[in-house]
Parts: C-alpha cells; sequence; structure tokens
C-alpha cells in the first residue's frame, strides 16, 4: 500500500529538528569552546573524541533496546519523543555556562558533561528514526523518495542554522556571543520538539514482523559481525562523512580566521544548503532512472572535484579582491569561483547523504537474507555509529592540526591559516578517494544479485503473512 504524501512530509519534518541540534554542535560548538570558553584546542578534539567512542558504544546498545521495544504506540515512536525533547533540553545546556571563567576548571567539565549528554540524547532520537525507513515500505522506489524527503528537510534545518546563527548570535548577543549563542539555542529547542512532535502523531508503524524471540546485545554485535555489506558501507560512509564534517566544522575557523569575513560564512553555508537540497533532489530522479552504483560514483567524483578546487582557489592572505555588495556582505570576484565549486561539491554530498540511507535499508534486506531474521534497529543504529566514528575522526584531525598550526597562540598566524585550509578542503578529497576505492572494490549490493535478494524475501514474507492468516482463521473457528 502506497503511502500518502502526507505521512511521508510528516516523516521528514523531525529530520529538520534534528539537523537545528546537529548543525548547532557541530558547526559551532567546537567554535564556542575554543573561542568563548577559551578551552586549549588539543582539549577540544580529545574530549570530542572520548565521546563520540562512548557514543559508538552505546548505538548498538540503543540499537538492540528499540528492536526489542513493544508498547501500544509502536516501537520506533515513543523512542523519537523521548530522545528528541530530552536532545533538546541538553542543547540549551551546552551554551548555557553558569558563571565558569573562561579556561577554568569548571568551564571544561561542564562542556565536556554536556557534550557527552548531547551525544547519548541524539543517539535516542536518531536510531529509531531513521530505523522507520524499511518499517513503512518494502517498495525500493518508493524507500528512495521516503529516504529523501526527511534528507531534504535535514537540509532545511541544517542551512538554517548555518545562514541565521551568525546574525542571530549578534541580535541576541549585543557584543557578547557566548550570550548570544545561548539566546540562540532556547529557541531552536523549541523548534526541535515542535517538529518531533509533528512526526510522532503524524506517522504510522506498518511492516515491522513479530519476533519471536528478543535480540540480546551479543546478537546484536554478531549481526553486526556477519553481515559483511554492512561493514564495508560503514568504511565507505565514514571516510566520505569525515570530509564533510571537517569542513562544516572548520568552515566558521576559515571565515573568521582566513577570510577575516565572518559575515560571509552565512552566504557560504546558504549556498552549501541549496546545493546539498538539490543533490537530494537530482539523486531521486537519477535513481529512477538508472541504478544506484553509477549515481554513486557521479556523487563521490564531483564531490571531490568540488572539495579540490576550493582548496585551490583559497585566499592564502584572507583578503578577496574586487569586491561587489552582495546581501549586505563585500564578495570578491574570488569568492564567487569559490562559491560556485562549493555548490557543485554540495550537490554531490546531498546525494551522498540519502544514498547512505538507501543504502542501509538495502542492508537490513541483505542481513535478513543472509543471517535469516530481520534487525532494522541495530543495522540502522550503525548510521548513528559511522557519524559518531567520523566525527571523532574529524575531532583528532582537526585538534592535532589546529595545536600543529599554534592555533591557541596565534589564530590569525599563517600557520594557523593554512592548517585550517588543509583541514576544511584538502583533506576531505584524500578521504573521498579512499571512501571510492571502497565502495567500488567491495560493496556488491546491486545488479543481478540485490534483485535476487529482493526475491526471495518477497516469496518469504509472502508465506509468513500467509500462515499468520491461517492461524487468524484457526482461531476464529
Amino acid at each position: 500500500m502506497a503511502i500518502s504524501l502526507r505521512e511521508k512530509i510528516s516523516y521528514g519534518v523531525a529530520g529538520a529538528g534534528g539537523d537545528l541540534s546537529y548543525g548547532m554542535t557541530n558547526q559551532f560548538f567546537a567554535n564556542y569552546m575554543t573561542d568563548s570558553l577559551k578551552l586549549h584546542t588539543g582539549f577540544v578534539g580529545a574530549m570530542q573524541l572520548v565521546c563520540r567512542i562512548w557514543d559508538g558504544i552505546n548505538d548498538p546498545m540503543m540499537g538492540t533496546i528499540v528492536d526489542n521495544t513493544r508498547t501500544k504506540f509502536g516501537r520506533f515512536r515513543p523512542w523519537i519523543l523521548t530522545g528528541g525533547v530530552l536532545n533538546a533540553l541538553v542543547l540549551v545546556m551546552m551554551y548555557a555556562n553558569p558563571g565558569f571563567s573562561a579556561g577554568g576548571i569548571g568551564a571544561y567539565i561542564w562542556a565536556s558533561a554536556a557534550f557527552l549528554l548531547w551525544g547519548m540524547s541524539y543517539t535516542m532520537y536518531d536510531i529509531p528514526y531513521w530505523s522507520f525507513v524499511p518499517a513503512l515500505s518494502r517498495d525500493p522506489k518508493e524507500r528512495n523518495t521516503i529516504a529523501s524527503i526527511p534528507r531534504l528537510f535535514c537540509g532545511i534545518g541544517s542551512a538554517a542554522v548555518s545562514i541565521l546563527t551568525p546574525s542571530m548570535v549578534k541580535k541576541f548577543g549585543a557584543g557578547n556571543e557566548a550570550y548570544g549563542l545561548h539566546r540562540w539555542s532556547m529557541i531552536l529547542a523549541v523548534f526541535c520538539v515542535v517538529m518531533v512532535m509533528i512526526t510522532v502523531t503524524g506517522t504510522k508503524e506498518r511492516f515491522i514482523p513479530e519476533k519471536k524471540e528478543s535480540i540480546t546485545l551479543k546478537k546484536a554485535f554478531v549481526t553486526i559481525k556477519n553481515n559483511d555489506q554492512l561493514l564495508f558501507f560503514m568504511i565507505t560512509a565514514i571516510c566520505f562523512n569525515t570530509g564533510w564534517y571537517l569542513t562544516s566544522t572548520l568552515g566558521v575557523y576559515f571565515f573568521k580566521h582566513v577570510m577575516h569575513q565572518y559575515d560571509l560564512y552565512a552566504v557560504f553555508a546558504a549556498i552549501v544548503g541549496v546545493g546539498q537540497m538539490l543533490g537530494l533532489v537530482l539523486f531521486n530522479v537519477l535513481s529512477n532512472k538508472y541504478t544506484k552504483r553509477p549515481v554513486i560514483f557521479g556523487a563521490m567524483g564531483i564531490s571531490a572535484f568540488g572539495y579540490l578546487m576550493m582548496f585551490l582557489l583559497r585566499s592564502s592572505e584572507g583578503r578577496p579582491l574586487g569586491t561587489v555588495p552582495i546581501l549586505n556582505v563585500q564578495i570578491g570576484t574570488g569568492f564567487i569561483w569559490f562559491a560556485f565549486f562549493a555548490l557543485l561539491g554540495a550537490v554531490g554530498i546531498g546525494a551522498m547523504f540519502v544514498s547512505e540511507t538507501v543504502m542501509l535499508a538495502d542492508i537490513v534486506d541483505y542481513g535478513e537474507y543472509k543471517l535469516g531474521y530481520r534487525t532494522d534497529s541495530i543495522v540502522f543504529s550503525m548510521k548513528s555509529f559511522l557519524l559518531k566514528v567520523a566525527y571523532s575522526l574529524q575531532s583528532a584531525i582537526m585538534g592535532i592540526g589546529l595545536t600543529l598550526g599554534n592555533y591557541n597562540a596565534a589564530p590569525d598566524g599563517e600557520p594557523a591559516r593554512n592548517a585550517i585550509s588543509a583541514m576544511a578542503f584538502g583533506v576531505p578529497v584524500l578521504l573521498i578517494a579512499l571512501s571510492f576505492l571502497v565502495f567500488l572494490r567491495k560493496y556488491k549490493l546491486h545488479g543481478d544479485f540485490y534483485y535476487e535478494i529482493m526475491k526471495t524475501l518477497r516469496v518469504k514474507h509472502a508465506a509468513e503473512e500467509g500462515a499468520a492468516s491461517g492461524e487468524e482463521d484457526e482461531v476464529t473457528a
């Protein structure tokens, strides 16, 4: 049975809420810690790395809990609601420094505790949210649409944070950046909760087979270990996503300390947001016309090319030439070319993000085909896990790079500027190349093998539904 557009949109709305919180944390919290709280860059990188490792351990645990959940409200929605509300509260806590002096031990402890709790509450929301995809539909083409809609909303949420935060912080902070971030985080938290409520009340869970036994944590790890396509997908996605997280986190640093035009960050973010949304649409159109494999290859290729050109076009002096007024900021002719390639790269990034969700839905089916049992949330917990691993790598690279570039002592010095530029635009090219090689050589859910899996599962599900119907008839008689 086809899913109505209204329900698809209701499902997607929480994606925007999640990315409001996600973007506020990923893009601005590191800079808040180094520039407002005056925490050492080495500590910031190490702390984020440790917290992400702990989050990664939590992911299969949360997937196991969700797979074993049975309530009258369903398996996924209770956790989406609980996790979404808690995450919004923690988001406010992150920017609510309760009077600790900058660089003091209290600031170190508060920031660490807030970041750890944010990751745990986000896991509680994120895993059941994305686990919804295979539960909503068994049709591969409809899954493409279902997966595209929340990714579109995620892009809107992330772009809104990127574009609006610099101006909102100025407006609410009146010269105090830390205070402005706190007030702005409170407004975003309200939107997060409202959007989660729309998803929880506007969707219906379907196609969730009853399990005859509970999934234990041990069985969850065995499932992950024995699903070879899940492991190769993880490597592919981790490499690709780490590159993007370096760019999104260091973008604030780049426009503050390399370009010396922080106002341009909002313009850059708007361009990237538009590009990612175009990528989502383009993936949906092309995947209905071609197989997913060449579409994914194309997405990786234009992403790498966009990154490479941005790295080559970066301003070593941090000063654009030939400025013209656009949107009340001075945009140089060099930046216009830089922005063009940012748009091109973002199209590939957007297409890759939605393809990752679709691939995971296919991997859920592959796991059932290979292992004989279905574990939607455990497989989809790996989406959250891979994000945590990618963030861990990004945090480690950023912490090491900023420390080697002497950022703490001279954030505007040439070593710091070079380190920021290299990490934001150079390193991602290498990571995408590695991602491409793993996907090319190891990922096999395409062509005849993929169609064999879907055919086998259709026969299996039809037999199970027939057996269940027969049992119902016997009970009624």
